[in-house]
């Protein structure tokens, strides 16, 4: 119950462990294309270029920021957070000219913000944190994917802990480019990176004038594997896109409206139960995660002690606080498999008595109560 890797399906896991093939087989050949397809339901778009990268949601990232960004583009990163920083890093070493924005962490951007960033860099590329793992916090994005081409700018958007979790919209929000990772809400092994690039953003990759810097995240040639010709570019992880395959058949067979309600219920659930004992969200509620819930340490608890306590004692693993958040917050993740009504009302039974253990006042069973209110109702 941490901010990833979440808990996996045994459906997955046997998926995982299923014979292994050549990456031309045309049984391999078929589930890469059944793959697009599903990714394609899941970001919900129509973007031919949408596959799995080779790697974690971190080489996803560089995927689309060194297909999108050539020496010497400006690229304009709004940092709120560990991710949004990581981006613009990224962006640097691909020769970007990176212009950044800043928010304290836990803090979203608005349109005005951003407006003025654009009117006064034009940049290439827009990049922003849709769900900022390191705070909990949600970035709305409709709004700001129109005014990324209002001046002329795509818009890079992170969707790492989103995708699987809560409504992802591609086409409809006019997102040009975005990554993912397997490990958070579709609930399979770190491995893979869903990446998606609208015909926008593929016209700018055509129109390069020097290759790719990172020869194995080069799209012009990936896309070659995943389509068309088939021309071989790098082994593919044969089983991870065997797992990948069957976490996203589970998401689909759930459906995205069901799945994006049950976040939305358990996030409710567990927000009530801490209520109950007086521990509070460290940012505005109105922009809080429903899959990674950030909440405040009480006063005089011990961090470390409580963490240790619901790992060791209860098998419960939690996050611990980034940057300036650290030591002060605690990552609660929801995540996919492991958003399950049993897991938050175990998960706040346990609290109780790390906090109690810790000599925090609280109403014995408490939170569990409150949460069984919100799943009564």
């Amino acid at each position: 119950m941490g901010p990833g890797p979440s808990d996996i399906s045994p459906r997955v896991l046997a998926a995982l462990g299923a014979p292994t093939v050549g990456h031309l087989d045309p049984y391999f050949l078929k589930i890469m294309d059944e793959l697009q397809a599903m990714l394609r339901q899941v970001f919900r778009t129509e973007n031919r270029l949408t596959l799995a990268i080779s790697g974690t949601g971190s080489d996803g990232m560089e995927a689309c920021v060194f297909n999108l960004i050539e020496p010497g583009d400006r690229m304009l990163v709004c940092v709120n957070g560990v991710f949004g920083g990581r981006m613009a890093e990224v962006a640097r070493r691909a020769g970007a000219e990176v212009t950044t924005i800043e928010k304290p962490f836990g803090e979203i951007f608005t349109t005005t913000d951003i407006e003025a960033a654009l009117k006064e860099h034009k940049p290439k590329v827009l990049g922003i944190v849709h769900a900022e793992t390191s705070t909990g916090a949600l970035q709305p994005l409709h709004h700001i994917a129109q005014l990324a081409h209002k001046y002329d700018a795509l818009i890079l958007a992170d969707m790492v802990t989103s995708l699987g979790g809560l409504p992802v919209e591609i086409d409809e929000w006019g997102i040009d480019a975005a990554y993912s990772g397997t490990q958070k809400c579709l609930s399979c092994p770190p491995g893979l990176a869903p990446v998606t690039f609208s015909p926008k953003a593929v016209e700018v990759m055509d129109q390069r004038k020097e290759p790719v810097r990172s020869w194995y995240v080069d799209l012009s040639l990936i896309r070659n594997y995943w389509g068309g010709s088939r021309a071989y570019h790098h082994t593919a992880p044969i089983n991870m896109n065997y797992a990948l395959h069957e976490a996203l058949r589970i998401v689909l067979q759930e459906g995205l409206e069901a799945r994006f309600e049950r976040h939305q219920l358990n996030h409710e659930a567990l927000k009530a139960g801490l209520k109950a004992i007086g521990v509070t969200y460290a940012l505005d509620e109105e922009h809080s995660l429903p899959m990674l819930n950030a909440v405040t340490i009480p006063e005089g608890v011990d961090d470390k002690k409580v963490r240790a306590q619901l790992l060791n004692q209860f098998g419960i693993e939690i996050g611990a606080g980034l940057g300036p958040m650290a030591g002060k917050t605690w990552r609660i993740g929801l995540m996919g498999e492991a958003s399950r009504e049993g897991n938050v009302l175990f998960f706040l039974a346990a609290l109780e008595q790390c906090l109690t253990k810790q000599g925090y006042n609280l109403t014995p069973g408490a939170s569990i109560a409150a949460a069984n209110k919100v799943y009564a109702g």
